[in-house]
C-alpha cells in the first residue's frame, strides 16, 4: 500500500460542512459532513485508492487554499476553481469528472449530455454512477447536473444542497421555482 499523508480538515459553508482531504500536495476528495462524520467514510475511500488511513488535522498550503477557494466560491466571489487535484477512480469515472469540469458556472446539462461529450451516447446510466461518486464535490460541479426533462434529479449531497448551490449560481429555472 502506498502511504501518502492525508491532511484533512472541514469548513463550514452556507450548505453545512464540507471535508476536504490533501494528498501529495494535491486535493484528492471533498465530501459533505463534519470532519466527525465523514472520518470513516474518508478512511473507506482512502484505503480502497492505496493511499493509506492515517488522517492528518494539520494545516497545509493546499488545504488552505482550498478552503480559501471554496470560501470564496461561497461568497459569489470565484466562478471556478485553480487547485491541483488528484482524481482517483477508473478511466470510465474520470472522463465522466472531466466532462463535468465543462460545463460553466451558472449553466446545467443532462446526464445525457455528458454522455454525448464523452462519446458514449449510451452510457447514461453509467454517466449518472460516475457523477454519483465525484469524490470532489463542488469543485467538479456534478451539482451542475439535472435531468433530460429538466427536474432536479440525484445529488449524493442531497437535492437540497443541489438546489442551493444552483441558486447561488443564478441558475435561473431554479430561482423560480421556490
Amino acid at each position: 500500500m502506498t502511504h501518502s499523508l492525508l491532511f484533512v480538515d472541514a469548513i463550514e459553508t452556507p450548505i453545512g460542512p464540507l471535508t476536504i482531504v490533501v494528498s501529495d500536495e494535491k486535493v484528492c476528495f471533498i465530501n459533505y459532513g463534519s470532519l466527525d462524520q465523514t472520518r470513516p467514510l474518508v478512511k473507506r475511500w482512502a484505503k480502497a485508492h492505496l493511499l493509506g488511513e492515517r488522517l492528518l488535522r494539520e494545516e497545509n498550503s493546499i488545504l488552505q487554499m482550498a478552503k480559501q477557494q471554496l470560501h470564496e466560491y461561497f461568497q459569489k466571489e470565484r466562478t471556478s476553481f485553480n487547485l491541483p487535484y488528484a482524481l482517483h477512480g477508473t478511466t470510465f469515472q474520470r472522463k465522466v469528472w472531466e466532462a463535468l469540469q465543462t460545463v460553466p458556472y451558472g449553466e446545467t446539462c443532462s446526464y445525457k449530455d455528458i454522455a454525448i461529450k464523452i462519446q458514449s451516447p449510451k452510457a447514461v446510466r453509467a454517466v449518472g454512477g460516475a457523477v454519483n461518486r465525484n469524490p470532489l464535490a463542488i469543485i467538479i460541479p456534478c451539482h451542475r447536473v439535472i435531468g433530460s426533462n429538466g427536474a432536479l434529479v440525484g445529488y449524493n449531497g442531497g437535492l437540497d444542497k443541489k438546489k442551493t448551490l444552483l441558486k447561488l449560481e443564478d441558475v435561473q429555472q431554479f430561482i423560480k421555482s421556490s
